[in-house]
């Protein structure tokens, strides 16, 4: 058993309101996530819902999460300001997030990085191929040149995100756009991830590679250190200073 502790978010409404999506993800999205990390990771793995008290994030249950994955897509509005205020602390002091998907819409993707978020989309049942532009990087261990998807829904830029610190996959899209998929960042002493592939309508997060590029990126992003920066600290100085009881002006 890994010492690696995850959570899974997930609205869980299009898996209760569509026949097909139910039957992509009888378990639910989250539910199938949940099972392949503590299959492929060995991972303490927890879930939480839209429709949860708290949406199931509250507590300790971030205190003592080291990787959040956040999947959402039809009901961002309704994600309380305050939970996505204690997620965005989370992260600065040192929580790891990923976001799938149309995630790039919800609130705390579009609060951490602070963009909109958008992009050019179109549902089509086209084909996907994502290129690994970078072979070395921990998240592309063992995911191969190339990621083929038969049907996925299109996402086409401009992406309105930030200069990813590490952009690691690009996508091509049988219609001719492409997008940066899996990308990167630095916020505070977390990691943010955001990884395109998994539209509801399709079985993509049963794909081996995808698959295995959630377990890389959970073992990447996941919690180092825990330590919270929210407020300015005024220290005794560790040698002699001219005016130590000297008052702050203003």
């Amino acid at each position: 058993m890994s010492d690696m502790r995850i959570t899974v978010w997930n609205e869980y409404l299009h898996e209760l309101e569509s026949e097909l999506v139910g039957r992509n993800y009888p378990e639910g999205i989250h539910g199938t996530l949940k099972r392949q990390f503590e299959e492929d990771l060995g991972a303490e793995v927890r879930t939480a819902t839209l429709r949860e008290p708290g949406h199931g994030l509250g507590g300790d249950v971030l205190d003592t999460t080291d990787v959040l994955f956040w999947w959402g897509h039809k009901a961002h509005g309704e994600v309380d300001d305050a939970v996505v205020e204690r997620v965005h602390r989370a992260v600065l002091a040192g929580m790891g997030l990923v976001v799938l998907h149309s995630g790039h819409m919800s609130k705390i993707f579009r609060r951490v990085l602070g963009t909109h978020g958008t992009l050019k989309w179109r549902e089509a049942d086209e084909k996907e191929r994502l290129w690994n532009l970078q072979p070395a990087h921990p998240m592309m261990d063992g995911i191969p040149e190339y990621i083929t998807l038969e049907q996925e829904e299109m996402y086409g830029e401009r992406f309105d995100i930030p200069t990813p610190d590490e952009l690691l996959m690009l996508s091509w899209f049988q219609g001719g756009e492409v997008f940066r998929s899996v990308c990167t960042w630095r916020r505070g002493h977390g990691t943010v991830a955001y990884i395109r592939p998994g539209h509801e309508a399709y079985r993509t997060y049963e794909n081996p590679d995808i698959r295995r590029l959630l377990a890389n990126a959970a073992r990447h992003v996941r919690r180092r250190v825990s330590r919270d920066d929210s407020t300015c600290t005024n220290p005794a100085a560790l040698e002699a200073v001219p005016n130590p009881t000297k008052e702050h002006v203003g």
